[in-house]
């Protein structure tokens, strides 16, 4: 013990000689430099001011206001019986200028200024390219075909549909909602595919929550979601392909870019991962951060690939997770790493950001509400019924087809992508998106509802008398 003290005095003496005679021979170095004098008025909370307004002080704060509103916005639907979506989405609409804006003008100048608005998008769609991986992970390509007829039947109608009545609304917003400059073509195939979109994994989501998962209704309207995700998303890779197109030279090479890297990934990609990826020994946790930095390499080149082909980061990263080996314990050991951390931290992101998008003060007059109405009107005619004939056709009874109408309804998340990608290409001017958000949180709503009265009706129907049904 004394001589480890012994020690340490001695080098604790060495070190403030040394830095006592460094200090001596450089006591002249500061004359030759220009002397700067401190206000007298400056103060500790002035200089703490002046640090929260650097670019890293100001991300890391709305880091920790968009996380923390999430996720009591999230505790609060998940208390009233919605998933917690749905608070989330609506905690990034309060946090934007059709809430904080309008109340707080200046906390919400101080929280979001414009300057760091471009930073929080990038984290938000990085967000979004993981969250994207994981539903392309998660697509349960055998489950597809034990039950592809009825899924192809109703996931397509569902699609078509609403597409369809879309596209026909599009007659009566082009005028007064479109961007200018955009063609009638763009707008009514984006409307029509903003209309027909299903939010795949906010649906598994409920049905986890009530129970219904391992039910016929529940494997069946998770096959037709995860076809109807796959398929809308084709299309909106389409849509945004014409959409970005200056001619028909580049329509056409950016389809067939399209679909050359589609064929690619599915017929060259998906084999050599599955041969490559020692999925074996991660499992048993050896070589786990080797495997997974190859797999977001694999993502992050997908993504990039279709977003140098002009169509967007966000379809690489699914398609990434499609190719991925199918391996339960691989997809269960990479969503557990992958889709919680951006669930929770860069996914809120993205709401808040789409919520600094919508500005619900747009809709100022009682047409604007009307339109906002016939809106959710079409979402919700299109995909219920477009849902629910097919399904009673191909022999599930009119409750249950019901039931699987009110959750292909079911938007939310998913739809926030594709709108976002809409406002990005100059599609959407913020009225109509601001509209658009609040069909998406309001349809995402009603899934709840809607299943409880498909219940609610399952009962009566069963207490009645045979000769009464």
């Amino acid at each position: 013990m004394r001589r480890i003290l012994a020690i340490y005095g001695v080098v604790s003496v060495i070190f403030v000689l040394g830095l006592c005679a460094t200090f001596y021979l450089g006591r002249d170095f500061s004359a030759a430099l220009p002397v700067v004098q401190a206000g007298h008025g400056a103060s500790v909370w002035s200089a703490f001011w002046q640090n929260m307004h650097e670019p890293l002080a100001g991300l890391l704060v709305q880091f920790i206001v968009i996380v923390v509103a999430a996720r009591l916005a999230g505790a609060a639907a998940v208390h009233f019986g919605q998933p917690a979506v749905i608070g989330e989405i609506a905690a990034g609409i309060l946090l934007g200028p059709s809430l904080l804006g309008w109340l707080a003008p200046d906390a919400f100048t101080f929280i979001f200024p414009k300057a760091s608005l471009g930073v929080l998008q990038l984290f938000s769609q990085i967000g979004v390219c993981l969250f994207m991986f994981v539903v392309g992970l998660e697509l349960d390509v055998t489950n597809l075909k034990r039950r592809a007829q009825t899924a192809i039947v109703v996931s397509h109608s569902s699609i078509m549909v609403p597409y369809l009545l879309g596209v026909v609304a599009s007659l009566v917003l082009y005028k007064s909602y479109a961007a200018p400059g955009t063609s009638f073509v763009t707008f009514a195939l984006f409307m029509g595919i903003a209309m027909s979109i299903t939010a795949f994994p906010v649906l598994v989501r409920i049905l986890n929550d009530r129970g219904l998962t391992r039910t016929p209704l529940g494997a069946t309207a998770t096959t037709c979601a995860a076809v109807d995700d796959a398929t809308a998303w084709a299309i909106l890779a389409i849509v945004v392909a014409l959409a970005r197109a200056t001619g028909l030279t580049s329509t056409i090479v950016n389809l067939g870019l399209l679909v050359v890297y589609v064929a690619a990934m599915l017929g060259i990609a998906r084999p050599m991962l599955a041969h490559w990826l020692p999925i074996g020994r991660l499992i048993q946790g050896r070589q786990s951060l080797t495997v997974i930095a190859v797999v977001l390499i694999v993502m992050t080149a997908s993504a990039l690939a279709t977003q140098a082909m002009g169509i967007h980061a966000l379809f690489g990263a699914f398609l990434a997770g499609v190719v991925m080996p199918r391996n339960k314990d691989f997809h269960d050991y990479l969503a557990l790493r992958l889709e919680n951390f951006s669930t929770v931290f860069l996914l809120p992101l993205f709401f808040a950001f789409s919520g600094l998008r919508t500005q619900v003060n747009l809709l100022n007059d009682v047409t604007s509400w009307y339109v906002l109405a016939g809106i959710i009107a079409v979402a919700v005619t299109g995909k219920v019924v477009g849902s629910m004939i097919p399904a009673r056709l191909t022999g599930m009874s009119w409750n249950e087809a019901f039931s699987l109408g009110a959750l292909m309804n079911t938007r939310g998340l998913v739809e926030l992508i594709a709108l976002n990608i809409g406002y990005d290409l100059g599609i959407l001017p913020p009225r109509i998106f601001s509209m658009m958000v609040l069909m998406a949180l309001a349809t995402t709503f009603m899934t709840g509802p809607l299943l409880d009265f498909a219940l609610w009706a399952q009962r009566r129907t069963a207490g009645l008398p045979a000769a009464a049904r």
